[in-house]
């Protein structure tokens, strides 16, 4: 080989050498790289990456939250090159995006195997906190801190504990993480052990922890079971802080346990004897007892008649004369009453009790001071389409019919005569007290027309006077009587020339017959034609007959001169 192609040959080599060596850099620019620490200058770390090159390295990038700086020469790290050489001829290296690349590498691995990770929470931000997860900055919200809120995070910062990571985005560099999910889980795990460790019916101490409206959460040691309202005792408990306080120790029974759900539900009553049993023999039905006003509601008022055993008085078994009346009204909470027994039921633990029972009856009291046909008095409470209702004596109503208001007039007519706050006088026909209904009557006050009629029959001749004049007749009274009468336009005379109601002039007097008179029907009519008719037969009987020849004006003359004589 001559000295030339030996000089081409070495600087080929030396081409390929450099090509290489420039390859080699260019693939490592950008990557995480191993170097030796060959001196400590200071608070920096000159670090050697083997390409004939140093960089240098802030020895702050070795420390960070939850771990410290521990460094020392001959130490071999990794290292991010960003650039081979700067325009000192220095290598660009970077610990921390090291260490952030291979987090990343290491999260993502964790992430995909729902994996716990450790972190530490090293700064407050707004709606959370940032955690560092070597090297990595994930966010954590405030809701996920813990289980339930809570006001100090300082024991929380600065140490190192673990984290679920709930979402990843390298393209953004954002990473979500969850500090609750963890507790959660372990707390399920410790939860299940526990409950493992219960049985239903046992005995044990809790810790009140906390108190709600409907009852009580109890520490049974690290597993909280619900001892509702209901169950802390056999009495009515309006609020568990009645009874219970926080941080008091309860001896509770376990009611029941759901496996599936670990919730657990206790009681304190059940440790103690039930009121309930032979409540039938204890309060007989009818029986009267002293109870305490509870409670009041809408319905009703209930009474405890000892601890445990509570009773209700429906508003209907209130008061005897008080109607749609709120309980309210009648009695007052903590007021001691005296009550009846209506009903025990065991099984569903009810007790109807009666408020009104224990009071007379104001019916019955009325029935014996006003037996039928006594007068009493009342003022007018109401008008109605069937009759006025009076309040009476004892704080009871009584009712006057229409039918019962006069004897000759219509209801219809008679009622609007009366108006309310007016004070009348009435006869007590009947009381029922069952249905708690008092009939009246006022027109019964004057004695009924028809049983006072004496004589009065059909056929006999009364006189009438005259107390309305119509188109189609007369309205009169028959004297010596209360009755009055309605006499037709074709019963005012025989004639028809004479039918006229215009010939007769209101306090005239004439006689009639009584055509009708039926005291079950209360009818009466009477009649000046029937009359008529009656006199001219009466006359023909005693003064002529069919062969006398005489005619009917003699016959009439002669019977009335007779009749004259007799009146003379």
């Amino acid at each position: 080989m001559s000295a030339t192609q030996t000089l081409a040959a070495a600087r080929d080599d030396f081409a390929a050498m450099l090509e290489e060596s420039f390859g080699e850099s260019e693939l490592a620019e950008g990557s995480v790289v191993k170097g030796i620490v060959v001196a400590i200058e200071k608070d920096l770390a000159i670090i050697d990456i083997g390409l004939k090159t140093e960089g240098r390295v802030a020895l702050k990038e070795f420390a960070g939250p939850g771990r410290d700086q521990d460094i020392k020469v001959g130490d071999e790290v990794e290292v991010y090159l960003e650039r081979v050489e700067n325009a000192l001829g220095e290598a660009v290296l970077s610990r921390d995006k090291a260490r952030r690349e291979e987090s990343w590498v290491r999260l993502e691995k964790a992430f995909n195997a729902t994996e716990k990770v450790t972190g530490v929470i090293f700064n407050q931000v707004k709606g959370g906190f940032t955690v560092d997860l070597d090297g990595a900055v994930a966010f954590l919200p405030r809701s996920q801190v813990d289980i339930r809120p809570i006001r100090d995070v300082g024991p929380l910062m600065h140490n190192p504990q673990p984290f679920q990571i709930l979402k990843m985005d390298r393209r953004r560099g954002n990473i979500v993480v969850s500090r609750r999910t963890v507790l959660e889980e372990t707390r399920a795990e410790q939860r299940h052990e526990l409950v493992q460790n219960l049985e239903e019916g046992q005995v044990i101490d809790g810790v009140v922890k906390n108190i709600t409206d409907y009852g009580a959460f109890v520490d049974l040691g690290g597993i909280d079971g619900l001892l509702h309202v209901t169950d802390i005792a056999w009495r009515r408990v309006n609020h568990p802080t009645e009874v219970l306080s926080i941080g008091q120790t309860v001896k509770v029974k376990i009611i029941k346990i759901n496996h599936e759900t670990h919730r657990i539900s206790l009681g304190m009553k059940q440790l103690l004897g039930d009121p309930w049993e032979g409540i039938e023999a204890k309060y007989p039905v009818e029986a009267r007892f002293k109870g305490r006003v509870t409670n009041i509601t809408d319905y009703g008022a209930f009474v405890e008649l000892e601890p445990g055993i509570e009773g209700l008085i429906h508003v209907s078994e209130m008061s005897w004369t008080k109607k749609n009346v709120h309980p309210g009204k009648i009695v007052a909470t903590s007021q001691e009453v005296e009550v009846a027994i209506l009903e025990v039921d065991p099984v569903k633990r009810r007790i109807s009790l009666g408020l009104k029972q224990t009071l007379q009856n104001p019916w019955d009291a009325f029935a014996e001071k006003y037996p039928a046909g006594a007068v009493v008095e009342g003022e007018v409470k109401n008008k109605t389409e069937f009759g006025l209702f009076l309040g009476l004596d004892g704080d009871v109503d009584g009712m006057v019919h229409l039918s019962d208001l006069d004897w000759n007039r219509p209801g219809e007519q008679v009622i609007e005569e009366f108006k309310k706050g007016d004070m009348i006088k009435a006869v007590v026909l009947d009381v029922d007290v069952e249905k708690e209904r008092i009939s009246l009557g006022v027109k019964q006050l004057g004695g009924d027309p028809f049983q006072d009629a004496g004589e009065l029959r059909k056929g006999a001749i009364v006189t009438c006077e005259v107390i309305d004049v119509k188109d189609g007749g007369v309205d009169v009274k028959i004297i010596g009587s209360d009755m009055t009468a309605f006499v037709k336009r074709s019963e005012l005379a025989r004639d028809r020339g004479d039918q006229r109601p215009d010939r007769f002039a209101v306090g005239e007097k004439f006689d009639a017959r009584v055509t009708l008179f039926d005291r079950k029907a209360r009818k009466v009519q009477v009649s000046i034609k029937a009359l008529e008719i009656a006199e001219e037969k009466e006359a023909v009987a005693q003064f002529g007959s069919q062969d006398s020849g005489a005619s009917l004006g003699d016959i009439l003359g002669a019977a009335l001169k007779k009749q004259a004589e007799k009146a003379d």
